[in-house]
């Protein structure tokens, strides 16, 4: 597949221009013209691509790429030895921020939800918020179990409340202010990837139990189910290579 086609399609696909995002979505680098192995990662970290390089992939895809509003713009340190990697072994870099935890199919939202067996009853903030319902009501500990098993990774709970969870929200990601969003809603819980020393405070005034799941384990689905929707329509090499990241 022609890079030109591949970032047209995903343009396209992922609504990226509805978004006012806080770095470029798209083709961040370019590199040689032909698409025909895409390593996949939630961050385009050096670790990343060093992976792409030694298995002469052609593209890399990520959900945190480059370019960051605010961020210094000299091409120096660990910016400079990113990019090189990129340009030395002519590999082409697709990033996509919100656009990838907003889709409704392939969306890092949208597939925590199925990974947990959520069921989705609303969906805000064109796709940035989602509320649902557990299958059953469970205990704060018995869903902070559940988390664990399926990502891998033991959440921190901090528990606002005593009864059983029926209703809860999530954002992947740093979303852990959205928790007032949650509580306007009236859900029992919420979950995140991050905490903050606030969150602590604000669930337990606000009476919501809070999931910080992992800003990297909660967004590891997203890049997952696009590479595997990618590699099925267009019969390309997709691989993903999952970094480690406690955080």
């Amino acid at each position: 597949m022609q890079q030109v086609a591949l970032a047209e399609y995903l343009e396209h696909l992922l609504s990226v221009n509805r978004f006012a995002d806080y770095c470029p979505n798209g083709l961040q680098v370019a590199g040689q013209d032909e698409i025909i192995k895409i390593i996949s990662g939630v961050t385009a970290c050096q670790a990343l691509l060093d992976v792409a390089a030694e298995k002469q992939a052609t593209a890399v895809l990520a959900h945190h790429g480059y370019f960051w509003r605010g961020e210094d713009p000299c091409v120096v340190g660990v910016k400079r030895e990113r990019l090189a990697t990129l340009l030395k072994h002519d590999i082409n870099l697709f990033a996509y921020h919100l656009p990838l935890d907003a889709h409704p199919i392939y969306g890092n939202n949208a597939q925590l939800g199925k990974q947990l067996d959520f069921r989705v009853t609303e969906i805000l903030d064109d796709g940035l918020f989602y509320i649902g319902e557990l299958t059953q009501a469970q205990t704060a500990v018995q869903l902070q179990q559940h988390i664990a098993q399926t990502l891998n990774r033991q959440p921190q709970l901090v528990q606002g409340r005593e009864s059983k969870i029926k209703t809860i929200a999530w954002c992947t990601g740093g979303a852990e202010d959205f928790i007032d969003k949650a509580a306007q809603y009236k859900v029992d819980a919420y979950l995140s990837g991050e905490i903050s020393e606030r969150t602590f405070h604000l669930a337990k005034e606000l009476q919501i139990d809070y999931f910080a799941a992992g800003h990297h384990a909660t967004e590891r689905y997203g890049v997952q189910a696009l590479g595997e929707h990618l590699a099925k329509e267009f019969k390309l090499s997709v691989e993903f290579i999952d970094i480690a990241n406690p955080v």
